[in-house]
């Protein structure tokens, strides 16, 4: 494959992409961040949970 043409198919398939208007984007970059705090917490809960258990019966 020539490479000039892959970066004309490139150029030409990215003038296709539907790209997100500015609130639309601040709304999914808050859902993204949002859910990551949560999974973080969730499993950090998890964790803390599970280590406590493993001290209790394990020491």
């Amino acid at each position: 494959m020539n490479i000039m043409k892959f970066f004309k198919d490139v150029v030409r398939e990215m003038k296709k992409v539907s790209w997100p208007k500015g609130k639309e984007l601040f709304r999914y970059t808050v859902t993204v961040v949002s859910t990551v705090a949560f999974v973080a917490v969730f499993f950090a809960v998890v964790d803390l949970g599970i280590s406590q258990f493993l001290e209790l019966f394990f020491e």
